[in-house]
């Protein structure tokens, strides 16, 4: 099986075996064969980039208008990553703040890819916004230009956090997060360094769409994505027929690290440690459950690694530090996103996540009781998918 995806391709799917997932709604999903490989169909947006044009995610034909470089000028450096280098930087014509990502020599189609993406999902909600794309005349660089966020380090920020800032910015994120999946697009590297926030306004961005990738059923892709905190267990047992999903352990991560103030919250040495620090936190028999539903053989070399962990609860990691924001909702929220199944680590997880994030737009406290129910609906109705929405209504009712 080739390491990355070029496009989506036949199917060729049988169905082998129903299988009853372990998330809230999921039942009667089909686990599917791609080359001898299963996989489970994402119960939201699986068929996005299938019912679009081939315009829509052909990147690798893409034509770039470039702008005008001149039209920026660089005030100082902010930031540096594998592929890129960041700057703060100004509109000349208006003195606007912005940012330059100063891309660095990597094929035109991965540069292409992080620009489509850009294109289609910059709008949404919660996602910085692409204002510009230059290349410099001679070198023939290319640099994105994008809106400025007064963004404070997460390392600062997050130790301060009260519980309704945690419901708040969770709730943000996946607003971004659902955005881009109902695009067809997963981020492939959700971290605490690619979410901006300028906490004196509560704005939160999204930023560092270069590994992103859209989605193809049946279609292998790369699992060398996401940092190692962040990783999801498909990618470090080289699962390449992962979904959406990924997204949604990576938030998992963050959150666990933000609700128990250990941060991040899986620490492992190398991506097989990191492998071992999962399993020392889920246990070993649901990897090893995981790895029979997928028909995955884990490397030789963690034979010497992993040992029959028994699951840890999730209570075992409050204390008196983190007990005031680690309450039983936020505990309960981290059983739908972080465990082994891929199956349910989706946007259906945003009925437990609207849930958990109910009190950040009027705490419970100060609705009267024969306003609530309808308080809930309200939110409810806010969530993208139908069939979601219709099955979170009847629990409201």
């Amino acid at each position: 099986m080739s390491g990355t995806g070029s496009g989506p391709t036949p199917a060729t799917a049988t169905t082998i075996a129903a299988v009853q997932g372990q998330g809230m709604g999921i039942k009667n999903q089909l686990l599917e064969d791609y080359d001898g490989v299963p996989f489970i169909r994402p119960r939201y947006y699986p068929d996005v980039n299938m019912k679009r044009s081939r315009d829509y995610w052909d990147y690798e034909n893409l034509a770039v208008n470039w702008g005008n470089q001149d039209d920026y000028e660089i005030v100082r450096k902010i930031g540096r990553g594998k592929y890129c280098e960041a700057f703060e930087g100004i509109h000349v014509k208006t003195q606007t703040q912005i940012v330059i990502k100063i891309l660095k020599p990597v094929k035109k189609k991965k540069i292409k890819r992080e620009l489509k993406i850009l294109q289609n999902v910059c709008a949404g909600p919660n996602i910085v916004k692409l204002l510009d794309y230059v290349r410099d005349s001679q070198s023939k660089t290319p640099s994105l230009i994008f809106e400025y966020i007064n963004n404070l380090d997460f390392k600062q920020l997050y130790p301060t956090f009260r519980d309704y800032d945690i419901r708040y910015y969770i709730r943000e994120v996946l607003k971004a997060l659902d955005f881009c999946h109902s695009q067809g697009i997963m981020h492939r590297d959700v971290k605490p360094h690619n979410i901006m926030i300028d906490h004196s306004k509560r704005q939160l961005r999204l930023i560092d769409w270069g590994l992103a990738e859209f989605f193809h059923v049946n279609t292998p892709v790369n699992v060398r994505v996401a940092s190692r905190y962040y990783k999801g267990p498909e990618l470090l047992v080289d699962y390449q027929l992962y979904d959406y999903s990924l997204d949604i352990w990576s938030l998992g991560c963050m959150f666990a690290g933000m609700i128990f103030k250990r941060e991040p919250f899986f620490r492992g040495s190398d991506n097989y440690d990191q492998l071992v620090r999962i399993a020392k936190v889920l246990g070993f028999d649901g990897l090893s459950a995981y790895l029979n539903k997928y028909n995955l053989e884990l490397d030789q070399h963690f034979d010497d690694l992993l040992d029959r962990f028994p699951q840890k609860s999730w209570t075992k990691f409050v204390n008196s530090e983190c007990a005031h924001i680690a309450h039983q909702d936020s505990v309960d929220l981290l059983d739908k996103v972080l465990f082994y199944s891929s199956v349910a680590i989706s946007w259906l997880s945003g009925l437990g996540v609207d849930l958990y994030t109910y009190q950040v737009a009027c705490p419970s406290s100060v609705i009267p009781s024969c306003w609530k129910r309808r308080h809930l609906l309200g939110l409810f109705s806010q969530l993208t998918d139908v069939g979601l929405r219709s099955f979170a209504t009847h629990l409201a009712t």
